[in-house]
């Protein structure tokens, strides 16, 4: 199907002009009868067509025998039949020329061999038709009061309406988002479940709400993703359009990630490889549930945060603390006021009940006054020193919650600095006013940190997006390819593999294969000065743990240490050795860990700290390759960057400044051979890239690779 028949039947399904409901129940309290029961409850002005062969009406519906009784095709249809007639119902509706169809039963694909068999053969049915499904809630367009859903959570009267769209791969986590948005004052615009995702997916919708015009904020729910190109493109796209997506990924522990898979019976990427995937396109990543709806909620105000300087107005001295403290733990700065501020705020003093040139700035037994809390926020708004403020209402506040809101709206239109509220006593009223007011607020200090840096990450995001997001190395594209052919299948020896990482552009060692000493010391001759001697294997891939490394060998040493190896080596394997290598030491530089990950997700370039201390440091970072091919410059120098030991690399107390152009290079060079081998190459690794001072490039002293 074309990408514009593809929107339109999406565009279908959110906004249906007529449903037809095939297993509908006369009994609203079955889950079979709530989809039509709910339509009506919260206003659905289209066509409602219920199928069931056993009732003649349904309500002020008539109710029809089958689907070819149908007096017209309907825009969507809710299968609400089990696993094993659904597809049947699916094939009908297709035959009928249905856009698209809704399928909520489960034992499918998440259910193993049998379920999976089941979904291919509603796959199979659906022909052109697009599902949503199978083993979804369905989903609710609040904007359009069009809901396609037997969701317990629809039994409530109203909710709020506004900018924020979700997509989820839960049932069970749609309900719950949306009765806890609307105990919040959270407004939301579409809720879709995707769960299983036999056709119909998470990208689908992000597409749809970045070209929704009530959508400004897109919450996501995510167990897996399926499509981690398409996924991409999305999420690109959403950026570009100004629309941040915040994502709350589980499956962050092993039980986590095998709960994910059983659920919804997709494979599981590492969860670095998602947050590889989520720094590569923008997504801000929710650390827990909360945040989904924290951050999306003030994400929605549509009020940019450009620092990290935030001025905390608060009535209750010990949450300014909690506030002040949280703020800190991310980063965030909680300066005094500036002179001129200052002489503002004490100005308005009238009495000595309220410390209002410090921040937090209290205003204890004044709090409630409105005259003063408007001429306060007006001066904060105002001042150079704060890139956004945070309210604190205290005990006395949310008593009269309506009073506190009006005076904070009032001043709104005066700046566009983020202004957040956090309210300290557990009041979920006063909550839901403010929020509903335009001011996010919060119950936990946490949150309004969490909602403070996800705003900042926008910003930041936006600023670098033109010159690094989404881009490819072009000249990965461009450039002829490397021949490998004539090289072995199977795990490389280390002479193998550095020999395929010079074919690509990564300078390697000087060094020599021997089977004797006497070879052993010539080779040492020829290469001048102390060298290094290995154990050459193809089935040893850490040669220290077997003593088979030694550094800092003279020629007359060499002869006597490859017998003394050769024995080390036999008794730690069970074999003697018959093959080593003489390679040139390398003196005076760092070193570094260079590799390629295979995940589901994607394959991915591996950078961080190595030695023999990689492993235990792990101070590493992981980048996805682009479809287009390998990394740009800009790309590999912000991996190198982002790592804790780059200090290394720039001049760390007083240390020469290491290449670290050469080492950009190596990067570009090694993420071009996994580029253009793709699936051929199953691992490779460098450890340890020696990064010499500038102008004295780079050296990889040390390598695996295994080819298919």
């Amino acid at each position: 199907m074309s990408t514009d028949l593809r929107s339109e039947a999406i565009s279908r399904l959110l906004k249906p002009r007529s449903v037809a409901i095939i297993g509908a129940s006369g009994d609203p309290q079955k889950t079979s009868g709530r989809p039509a029961a709910y339509l009506l409850k919260h206003g659905y002005a289209g066509k409602i067509f219920p199928v069931n062969p056993k009732l003649d009406r349904i309500g002020d519906w008539p109710c029809y025998p089958d689907i070819a009784a149908l007096p017209e095709v309907p825009d969507v249809a809710i299968v609400l039949l089990g696993a094993e007639r659904a597809h049947v119902a699916v094939r009908g509706l297709a035959a009928l020329g249905t856009p698209c169809a809704i399928v909520l039963a489960s034992g499918y694909g998440e259910t193993g061999e049998i379920g999976a068999q089941r979904q291919a053969q509603l796959l199979e049915a659906a022909g052109t038709m697009r599902l949503l499904g199978p083993n979804t809630i369905g989903l609710v367009n609040l904007t359009d009061g069009i809901v396609l859903s037997p969701s317990g959570a629809l039994e409530m009267d109203h909710f709020p309406v506004g900018p924020i769209g979700v997509v989820s791969q839960s049932g069970g986590i749609l309900g719950s988002l949306l009765s806890r948005a609307a105990a919040r004052g959270v407004g939301l615009s579409k809720l879709i479940s995707t769960s299983n995702e036999v056709d119909l997916e998470l990208s689908d919708f992000i597409n749809a709400l970045v070209d929704d015009d009530a959508t400004r904020v897109i919450a996501l729910y995510i167990e897996s993703i399926r499509h981690p190109n398409k996924f991409r493109d999305a999420a690109l796209r959403a950026s570009r359009a100004g629309k941040p997506i915040v994502a709350f990924k589980i499956g962050r522990s092993e039980a986590g990630a095998k709960a994910a898979v059983s659920h919804t019976g997709a494979l599981a990427g590492t969860d670095r490889m998602y947050d590889a995937l989520f720094r590569q396109t923008g997504v801000i990543r929710a650390q827990t549930f909360s945040d989904l709806l924290d951050i999306s909620a003030a994400l929605a105000t549509g009020r940019a945060l450009h620092g990290k300087r935030i001025a905390i107005l608060t009535s209750t001295g010990g949450a300014g603390t909690l506030v002040s403290d949280s703020l800190g733990m991310l980063g965030f700065d909680t300066p005094a006021p500036d002179a001129t501020t200052a002489a503002a705020l004490r100005a308005l003093q009238t009495g000595d009940h309220a410390a209002l040139d410090r921040n937090p700035i209290d205003v204890t037994l004044a709090g409630l006054e409105p005259t003063l809390l408007r001429g306060i926020l007006k001066v904060l708004l105002a001042s150079p020193s704060y890139d956004a403020l945070t309210i604190i209402v205290g005990s006395s506040g949310v008593a009269q919650p309506e009073l506190m809101a009006g005076a904070i709206q009032d001043c709104l239109p005066l700046s566009d600095k983020p202004v957040l509220a956090y309210i300290s006593p557990h009041a979920p009223e006063a909550t839901a006013i403010l929020t509903h007011s335009g001011v996010p607020a919060f119950m936990s200090a946490e949150s309004c940190a969490a909602a403070f840096a996800g705003m900042l990450h926008v910003q930041q995001w936006q600023a670098g997006y033109a010159g690094d997001a989404g881009t490819s190395c072009t000249s990965a594209i461009q450039a002829a390819p490397v021949d490998a052919s004539d090289l072995p299948t199977g795990s490389l020896n280390e002479a193998q593999a550095k020999q395929l990482f010079s074919r690509f552009g990564v300078r390697c060692t000087r060094e020599l294969e021997v089977s004797t000493p006497a070879q052993a010391e010539q080779a040492a001759l020829s290469l001048c000065g102390l060298v290094v001697l290995k154990l050459l294997s193809n089935t040893v891939t850490h040669k220290s743990d077997v003593g088979g490394v030694a550094v800092g060998l003279s020629a007359e040493q060499i002869g006597p240490r490859l017998v003394r190896m050769a024995h080390d080596v036999e008794r730690a394997t069970g074999e003697l050795p018959q093959r080593f290598l003489v390679q040139e030491m390398v003196a005076g530089g760092t070193e570094w860990i260079l590799g390629m990950h295979r995940d589901p997700l994607g394959i991915a370039i591996l950078l961080g700290q190595g030695g023999v201390t990689a492993e235990l440091f792990q101070d590493t970072t992981l980048r996805l390759l682009p479809p287009e091919g390998g990394l740009t410059q800009l790309e590999a120098l912000s991996m190198a960057q982002s790592l804790k030991c780059w200090p290394l690399l720039n001049g760390y107390r007083g240390s020469p400044l290491a290449d670290v152009s050469a080492l950009v290079n190596a990067i570009v060079a090694f993420s071009k051979m996994a580029a253009q081998l793709g699936d051929r190459l199953v691992e490779a690794e460098i450890n340890p890239l020696f990064v010499l001072p500038e102008g004295q490039g780079v050296m990889a002293a040390d390598g695996v690779a295994s080819l298919r």
